[in-house]
């Protein structure tokens, strides 16, 4: 059973009760005031936008193409808890329109010779490769202190993110612009984060989730009699994010090796010049010309913009195993990854690892 939605109005005077409490906490730990300060005030601003997916498509006055694909996205939110059993709450049953394209902008950084992130950790969602800002402008602020210190900077616009089910998380403006089929998988992967989440793993949890959007989509296609994807679209994109990861392998070796300073620069920028070369080829020769990534290959390039590669799909082979192991059935395989979930780090990679090979072995 779906729980009734609260008042607004209530629910926004309580989180003005709480939210100074919460940033109290928060605040205990070594970042700033003036950074939880604006997580606290855009998360609240977010919320307050909110009203039901169900008023909007009622309201005559509204975008008919707005009204139209929210109505769409909710037949994929009844889908997602009946089907694929994930959480029954009225997260995605909410609209926000925050007027803007992005609702925050992550911010990544490395060193100049590494690729290992500048990790920040929260209380609740744990340690992560980036920090996240409410406005481009502030994001832009701390992308320029840290190029001050010798860091490379990567900024990233986001437009959805899930608040791991401590609030009812809307269907937002941003969102707005991908298609029906795109929005129902957005939804899938951000109910799987509340579904089961892990501190402090990034590649398993994002693994999961895209894992739960992948199979969750084709089952959402053959609901709807659809032809199964052809998965054109999704094979160049798994080429080019092992562009990606090989060039990062190539660059993790180089930076183990003593050399001096400007040897180092003169090597690194020619292993940019190769994974441009390299897409380039892939593209005119395999793709048809396709220049989807043409934007990002051919933006200024660093340590930094190739951290977000890999951590959302490195184990998604493993849970494809285990969804296999369970016979597809969506709880066993829940409870089933609850477990992997529980191991120390260790036997949890070791675990993954496992199944990973066993899929690709077909056993």
């Amino acid at each position: 059973m779906i729980r009734p939605l609260p008042s607004l109005g209530l629910l926004d005077r309580v989180l003005r009760v709480l939210f100074p409490g919460v940033l109290f906490l928060l605040l205990n730990g070594c970042a700033s005031v003036s950074y939880y300060g604006q997580l606290a005030s855009g998360q609240l601003k977010l919320l307050r936008a909110r009203e039901p997916v169900s008023d909007v498509i009622a309201d005559p006055a509204r975008d008919q193409k707005l009204r139209a694909h929210l109505a769409q996205s909710q037949k994929a939110r009844t889908f997602a808890s009946q089907q694929l059993h994930l959480p029954d709450n009225q997260s995605y049953r909410l609209y926000a329109d925050i007027g803007r394209p992005f609702v925050v902008w992550n911010v990544f950084a490395t060193p100049e010779f590494s690729l290992i992130p500048q990790n920040h950790c929260f209380p609740v969602a744990g340690c992560v490769a980036y920090r996240g800002y409410y406005s481009q402008s502030a994001a832009r602020g701390e992308a320029a202190v840290l190029r001050l210190q010798g860091m490379d900077v990567s900024i990233g616009g986001v437009e959805a993110y899930s608040t791991l089910g401590w609030f009812n998380d809307p269907i937002i403006s941003s969102m707005m612009g991908w298609g029906d089929e795109r929005l129902a998988t957005l939804i899938f992967h951000e109910l799987a984060h509340q579904r089961f989440y892990v501190k402090d793993d990034t590649e398993f949890n994002e693994s999961f989730a895209t894992f739960v959007e992948q199979e969750g989509t084709r089952q959402w296609r053959a609901h709807r009699g659809l032809a199964p994807d052809n998965g054109a679209l999704a094979q160049r994109r798994d080429q080019f994010i092992q562009l990606v990861l090989d060039t990062r392998s190539r660059l993790e070796k180089l930076y183990a090796l003593p050399l001096p300073t400007e040897q180092m620069k003169q090597r690194k920028a020619a292993e940019f010049d190769r994974l441009r070369a390299e897409y380039r080829q892939l593209r005119d020769s395999q793709w048809s010309g396709d220049k989807r990534y043409d934007a990002w290959i051919n933006a200024p390039m660093n340590n930094a913009r190739l951290l977000p590669f890999g951590l959302y799909d490195q184990w998604v082979p493993a849970f494809a195993a285990l969804f296999r192991q369970v016979g597809g059935d969506w709880l066993k395989f829940y409870a089933a990854v609850e477990t992997l979930g529980a191991l120390p780090v260790g036997d949890r990679k070791a675990a993954l690892k496992a199944l990973a090979e066993s899929k690709t072995s077909g056993d």
